[in-house]
């Protein structure tokens, strides 16, 4: 039967989403203008901030490039931010996006290492609770040299190899054979079960290691990209910064670690799913196989791979190019000398990154709003207001907070230049400002785990090809999150309220920090980009 081009219409908007989804993306539309104009800029910029959260949680039901990108497009037409201000957003950010472009696009060229290096780890490891610890260690052991969005794109390279390889079998194909992973369809009967708890078993690794990613990235200057920006305005070197942080991220770290043990040994949350025998069975036919086929062309990708592994790592970790110039290079090397050249061939690569970059852009027009309707003025002011150790922890509470809603880059860039430009006026000491520093670190990196609105990392996991495929949405990402943000928000709170002013003295007295004047702070350049 025909449908009218009424409701062919209606049809083709945002595709296959649910009808009360179609409807509340329209009803937003229609009553943010009204907001704005007839009520409050200020309220119609939380409540567009709330709607976009909601396109996000509803990843699984429509990708929030669309709905998201409609409601950013209205916000600028009717004039809560301006083209200019989103431009000068993408800008600031042009590192993440060029990451985004050529480092995740490099990873899909290593993938025979990677799952090469990590079967043998899926399967050599038996006990689930060490599996989870080395995800958890390995991830923040790399987030603190390189950069949180390349280990969690490396992780879910991994991952969707895992799970292509099971799913194959499990419909009733070689393991090497052409299969669309997607589907359930020709999924046999007797295997559906053990394919939920592998999606249980995957996600929970996924979990751990972007939890590790925050775990590590939040110790040093150059494991996120406000922790430079705070030290390049605090004056800190890579030693100074890791011992400034360590008060608070070393029992934090500790508590990660700990956190992580007893999710899986009482299988709190979504974690505890053990691998399945059968899929196990399945992965070491796999690698057995894979280990007979190998032939010495394969092995020379293979050791291409690694070269260009160590030269990665060494870029990464000497800042040698911006992280996205680094992942052309991985690009160019690992095409160049393992046979890859034709175009059709490249284009493949840039297929999971892409979506996610544009993604990012509208993100990004979403804190223009933020900043151009000051929606943060009232709480920034609020904290700027308290005195003594009242401000110290309000800080770190009032930059989780935000982050969990917001960028925590723009989060932590705002805080530290409200601070800088009190400690260039007299307001604060220097000894103030370097607690506040490590209070805005902590701060917007601890508590936002809570979200995939606080960690780039989170959010690429949950809008990437694999979250649908291990069922991994939104709240369930908020709840599986959940014991470490409680755990990790109340250890870091701690370790400023108690252990951030005896340490740092004793660290003075030691002789591994040194004294500043304010004078040193007050001819620094102000964050790149803001």
């Amino acid at each position: 039967m025909a449908i009218s081009l009424g409701n062919a219409f209606i049809k083709n908007f945002l595709g296959k989403a649910p009808d009360w989804y179609k409807l509340a993306i329209i009803a937003f539309l229609v009553i943010n203008p009204f907001v704005f104009f007839l009520v409050d800029p200020f309220v119609a910029g939380w409540l567009l901030v709330v709607e976009f959260i909601f396109t996000l949680a509803m990843a699984l039901k429509c990708y929030p490039l669309q709905p998201g990108g409609l409601l950013a497009i209205e916000a600028v037409a009717i004039g809560m931010t301006s083209p200019e201000q989103v431009k000068h957003e993408l800008v600031a950010n042009i590192e993440v996006i060029l990451l985004l472009i050529f480092m995740v696009a490099g990873i899909y060229f290593m993938k025979q290492l990677l799952l090469f290096i990590f079967t043998k780890i899926l399967i050599g490891i038996r006990s689930k609770t060490l599996l989870s610890l080395s995800f958890v260690v390995m991830a923040a052991f790399l987030s603190a040299f390189l950069d949180a969005l390349t280990v969690i794109a490396v992780v879910i390279s991994v991952t969707i190899g895992f799970y292509s390889i099971y799913h194959k079998v499990a419909s009733g194909r070689e393991p090497h054979a052409s299969h669309d992973h997607t589907t359930d369809l020709h999924i046999r009967e007797i295997s559906r079960n053990d394919l939920e708890n592998y999606r249980a078993f995957l996600r929970s690794l996924l979990m751990h290691a972007g939890i590790g990613t925050a775990l590590g990235g939040v110790m040093t200057m150059v494991g996120e990209p406000q922790n430079l920006i705070i030290a390049d305005q605090a004056g800190w070197l890579f030693g100074e910064f890791i011992i400034r942080m360590a008060p608070v991220t070393i029992p934090v770290f500790l508590c990660g670690i700990l956190t992580c043990v007893l999710v899986e040994k009482f299988q709190i949350c979504g974690y505890g799913t053990r691998l399945p025998e059968n899929v196990r069975k399945i992965l070491v036919d796999f690698d057995e196989e894979e280990r007979k086929s190998r032939t010495n062309i394969d092995y020379a990708k293979l050791a291409i791979q690694a070269i260009i592994a160590v030269w990665l790592i060494i870029g990464l970790a000497l800042h040698l190019a911006a992280v996205g110039l680094i992942g052309l290079t991985v690009i160019i090397f690992a095409t160049s000398f393992t046979g890859v050249t034709e175009e059709h061939a490249l284009g493949k690569a840039f297929e999971e990154a892409l979506p996610f970059t544009a993604l990012l852009a509208v993100f990004f027009s979403i804190v223009a709003v933020i900043i151009d309707q000051q929606l943060f003025a009232p709480i920034i002011n609020m904290v700027l207001s308290l005195e003594g150790s009242a401000q110290m922890t309000m800080f770190y509470i009032a930059n989780g907070l935000l982050s969990m809603v917001s960028d925590n880059v723009f989060v932590g860039t705002v805080y530290i230049n409200e601070v800088k430009t009190a400690l260039i006026n007299g307001v604060i000491t220097r000894d103030q400002f370097d607690m506040l520093a490590v209070a805005i670190n902590t701060g917007t990196n601890l508590p936002s785990v809570a979200t995939p609105n606080g960690q780039a990392a989170f959010l690429f996991a949950l809008t990437s090809a694999l979250a649908p495929l291990i069922r991994l949405s939104y709240g369930r990402m908020v709840y599986m999150a959940l014991p470490y943000t409680i755990v990790l928000s109340i250890v870091g709170l701690a370790g400023i309220e108690f252990m951030l002013v005896p340490m740092t003295d004793w660290f003075y007295d030691m002789g591994w920090l040194a004294h500043h004047t304010a004078e040193a702070v007050s001819h620094i350049a102000p964050a790149a980009g803001h």
